[in-house]
């Protein structure tokens, strides 16, 4: 879910022209998630193989890293590894509400409301292991570099743009903000009514008159995926109390240790170590997974291939430093 900082910070429109010839990192559950929510039949129900195995989120990734790539982006998918303590509780609540909206979808479906059951259906999605290891492997048969975070993907996006690995993070979030992306562009997922656009952390916290620290402070009074927030106070009025150096005033009223909380920010769990290198596509391997293993037909999966295979070419290794 992330914080929302949407009221005080502004956004730059910009087109994916703009983005030609760069390397963007996004969170690779977030993409998939998205895939898994919208890529349904008219009731809801995910796409599925003759095995009921899911496969939303393979045909979403297949075809939206060839539709980046075609736009002259690169990709690099990150993967979360062992999410924070204080986290437990978010992902907790999130189930919840995934049992509840499995119901309400059972139910609008026995009683024909096909528009309420694609609604609730949206809410439901789960990723297992081996949904993420064929993501993983997708990837590679792709010739498409991947990196495991040890801990939240968002923030290994942030390093992957620190180490000049990556341009800007993609991503609907604001929480990379928070973790010091010097660049954030929303609306890369090119679905629903989203606007391509573009937010700099240095512009950002020059008109909010702010350090990164103060806005770690800001979004923890608002509320993240650690912590639920002071009731009643929204970004504006957390800007104020920010800006008057009131923050310590709020201190015991955070159900957790106000010091940890800003470390998940300042200080998070990431890692140096990591590939980031373009490949060749195995077309073979390709093929045996998604119609093989999955019920792709294999008439769109060798067009998708030869696509990828097309756009690849333009990028050859020799050319990555012309990316950042």
């Amino acid at each position: 879910m992330g914080v929302n900082l949407k009221d005080i910070i502004d956004s730059e429109p910009i087109d994916f022209a703009d983005l030609k010839g760069k390397v963007i990192a996004v969170d690779a559950l977030n993409s998939l998630y998205q895939f898994l929510a919208s890529i349904r039949q008219p009731d809801g129900t995910p796409l599925m193989d003759s095995r009921k195995n899911i496969t939303s989120h393979l045909s979403g990734l297949l075809y939206r890293t060839i539709r980046l790539l075609e736009l002259g982006i690169k990709p690099v998918y990150v993967f979360d590894g062992k999410p924070p303590q204080l986290k437990h509780r978010e992902l907790a609540g999130r189930s919840q509400l995934k049992d509840e909206a499995e119901y309400e979808w059972e139910k609008a479906k026995k009683e024909g409301r096909i528009e309420d059951a694609k609604k609730y259906a949206m809410r439901t999605s789960r990723l297992t292991s081996g949904m993420i290891e064929d993501s993983k492997r997708l990837l590679g048969y792709m010739g498409m570099p991947y990196v495991q975070a040890p801990g939240e993907g968002e923030a290994q996006c942030v390093r992957l743009c620190m180490n000049d690995d990556a341009w800007a993070v993609g991503s609907q979030d604001y929480d990379s903000l928070l973790l010091g992306a010097p660049r954030l562009v929303r609306g890369l997922t090119m679905s629903g009514t989203l606007e391509l656009s573009m937010i700099r952390l240095d512009k950002a916290l020059t008109d909010l008159g702010l350090t990164r620290e103060q806005l770690v402070d800001l979004s923890l009074l608002v509320g993240t995926d650690f912590n639920e927030g002071i009731k009643g106070i929204g970004p504006k009025k957390a800007l104020k109390v920010v800006k008057e150096g009131k923050m310590e005033e709020f201190r015991n009223q955070l159900e957790a240790d106000l010091d940890e909380l800003r470390d998940l920010f300042l200080e998070p769990d990431v890692t140096d170590d990591y590939d980031i290198t373009w490949g060749r596509q195995n077309g073979d391997a390709m093929v045996k997974l998604l119609c093989r293993e999955h019920d792709f037909s294999e008439d769109r999966v060798n067009n998708a291939l030869a696509n990828l295979e097309r756009h690849m070419k333009e990028f050859s290794q020799k050319d990555l430093s012309s990316w950042f």
